[in-house]
């Protein structure tokens, strides 16, 4: 995450909701009186406003059209650079706004997401603000407000196949998100809303056992060792709090927690947030975490001397000590005291092989 982060006071950007949102609203106003305002300005819902250029704009028979592009400040976005469009038509009397999708827009298809199936993947936030900037320019315009809006993202179904869409059931292209209309650089927004809305569509569809990885690796091995759909599996990376935090009022009925040696050493350590900039591995603490098991002294020692938990890992593999074991022991404890008695909780650790070498029953 911290790899490609720039240097210095970071920009924020837009998100496809406030996009879409100036897009919308440009488009009826020129629907309304033949012209674009360019730029257009827009409220942002927690209060402010955001002044956004149009990249196109073309009236039709009794619609309009507007593009902007977004820009995502200096948050690696994969939405970053696209062009957000706006298509507005008249709408019968009395129909207020509706919203359909254009290209590369998904579908909802899985249950569990706040919009029910079959509708366009434009969420309740993004639909809240474009509804509120139509009826501004309706109500400056002494107009009735009743459209239909279609929103497009041209090349937004080859952009969703590297988000988590595909998985929560939305079909054929990108989410339109955004709370506040504003994109906070590196915060990871994004990545906590898709395991949470990753949760609500295991609890809709009654999943009875989901697994929560921090890695690629341990993804795939968990979901062969339990042959889990892919509903089922949850994306955590290293937003463990995030994750737990969710399930204390979002319960599930089991848990798996699955993960790399040194990642669940962090966690087994107390550590709810497992990037290396935040969180690492306390070589003391593992060693002695050894030492309690039956490690001599002389393999204490070397651990504590030890560069990397995969070192003290092999150290323990060798004389067949269960460190991992032990590690996966006190990492479920960590988990299980953040959320509710509702959710049983199980961890099983993985080497760089996908290899299960560790793990503490959800009932041990």
């Amino acid at each position: 995450m911290d790899a490609d982060k720039p240097e210095g006071p970071l920009r924020k950007g837009w998100t496809t909701g406030a996009c879409a949102t100036a897009a919308a609203a440009a488009a009826y106003q020129a629907m309304l009186t033949g012209a674009f305002p360019d730029p257009v300005t827009v409220a942002l819902p927690r209060g402010g406003s955001t002044t956004l250029a149009l990249a196109r704009a073309v009236i039709g028979d009794g619609s309009a059209t507007a593009g902007v592009i977004k820009d995502a400040g200096d948050d690696p976005d994969v939405t970053h650079g696209a062009e957000v469009v706006a298509t507005v038509a008249t709408g019968p009397s009395g129909s207020g706004v509706t919203f359909h999708a254009g290209e590369g827009i998904g579908t909802v298809t899985l249950p569990g997401l706040p919009l029910p199936v079959g509708e366009p993947a434009i969420n309740p936030a993004p639909r809240e603000m474009i509804r509120r900037a139509i009826q501004a320019v309706a109500d400056q315009f002494d107009a009735a407000g009743d459209v239909s809006v279609t929103i497009a993202i041209p090349g937004g179904e080859a952009l969703a196949e590297k988000t988590l869409n595909g998985r929560l059931g939305i079909k054929g292209g990108l989410s339109v998100l955004g709370t506040t209309g504003v994109v906070v650089p590196f915060s990871c927004a994004a990545w906590i809303h898709s395991i949470h809305r990753g949760i609500d569509v295991a609890r809709a569809l009654g999943l009875a056992h989901v697994a929560a990885a921090t890695g690629k690796t341990s993804e795939e091995a968990v979901k062969n060792h339990y042959r889990l759909a892919e509903a089922a599996l949850l994306d955590m990376g290293d937003f463990v709090g995030g994750t737990l935090k969710y399930l204390r009022t979002h319960p599930l009925p089991l848990l798996t927690i699955a993960g790399g040696f040194a990642k669940l050493v962090k966690l087994a350590q107390g550590n709810l947030f497992l990037h290396s900039s935040k969180s690492q591995v306390d070589m003391d603490r593992l060693a002695d975490l050894l030492a309690s098991i039956g490690a001599p002294t002389e393999m204490t020692e070397e651990a504590r001397g030890a560069n990397t938990a995969a070192q003290v890992l092999a150290l323990a593999q060798s004389r067949d000590l269960p460190l991992a074991n032990a590690v996966a022991a006190r990492a479920r404890k960590v988990a299980l005291a953040a959320v509710s008695a509702s959710t049983r909780i199980e961890v099983i650790v993985f080497d760089r092989q996908g290899r299960l070498v560790g793990c503490a029953g959800a009932d041990g």
